[in-house]
């Protein structure tokens, strides 16, 4: 049975409640859900900080990696006193101290595709906070196999990108989307990136999932949304789905096969 709200969350989190597109039952559906956040770098820092501060009742966060000096600047969940430590060991300290309530889960190595098949099958959202298109693009297979949503994002010099994928709503998915922009799998290291237009790309992804939880608002599925930070805009280009992706397209043919 879904848990209700208590007296002290419904006061923590009031300044939402009285918002009428989330209300009471929009907070509860959000205490309720699970989110899986893989990668907990300058991404997965500021979308988990937000989805559990925001009242996200359980988080999983992947990610084999350690703190290092230069990762300060822009991941707000580490302290210099962590460096070395485990990210998902040190992000999990942050959180616990600042969102009590929600309950943080921890994978510190990559998961293959049999572990994060089952990872995913027990959440509601998928986050995609990685920085390597071979991730990526796991990522994207599995969930759309899981037919669990997931709110890809990327960021990288002055620009941030966000792709949302909804199994089921007839869309395009991350594999379609890459099929039209090929490019050199450039890291951050080599091309570098702004603090702010990570830390904001990550707000998005948590804002996308908080959506798609509360059911509040519209959601921009199939839409590659792009933010230039040297000129302050955003644009939208809708993906059109590919009748030969070999994952939404074959995924589809198999459901109908059956």
């Amino acid at each position: 049975m879904p848990d209700s709200i208590s007296v002290s969350q419904a006061m923590r989190y009031n300044r939402q409640i009285v918002l009428p597109q989330i209300d009471l039952a929009g907070q509860e559906a959000l205490l309720n859900a699970s989110v899986l956040v893989i990668g907990v770098g300058g991404l997965g820092n500021a979308a988990a900080m937000s989805l559990a501060t925001s009242g996200v009742g359980s988080l999983t966060l992947v990610d084999p990696d350690t703190v290092e000096t230069h990762n300060l600047p822009r991941q707000w969940l580490f302290r210099d006193d962590q460096t070395g430590s485990k990210k998902v060991i040190a992000a999990c300290d942050t959180l616990n101290q600042r969102a009590p309530d929600c309950q943080i889960n921890t994978v510190e190595h990559a998961a293959d595709d049999d572990e994060l098949k089952d990872l995913i099958q027990h959440h509601d959202v998928v986050l995609d906070c990685t920085d390597n298109a071979q991730s990526r693009d796991q990522i994207n297979r599995v969930s759309y196999l899981a037919r669990k949503p997931l709110i890809s994002g990327a960021a990288i010099r002055f620009e941030g990108q966000l792709f949302v994928c909804q199994p089921g709503s007839g869309s395009s998915c991350y594999a379609c989307l890459r099929t039209l922009f090929e490019a050199p799998d450039v890291s951050c290291t080599e091309a570098g990136i702004l603090s702010p237009v990570v830390s904001l790309t990550g707000l998005h992804q948590a804002l996308l999932a908080i959506k798609l939880i509360t059911g509040a608002g519209n959601i921009p599925v199939g839409q590659l949304m792009l933010f230039d930070a040297l000129t302050y805009d955003w644009q939208t280009f809708s993906v059109p789905k590919k009748p030969d992706c070999n994952v939404c397209s074959a995924s589809a043919n198999v459901s109908e096969n059956k």
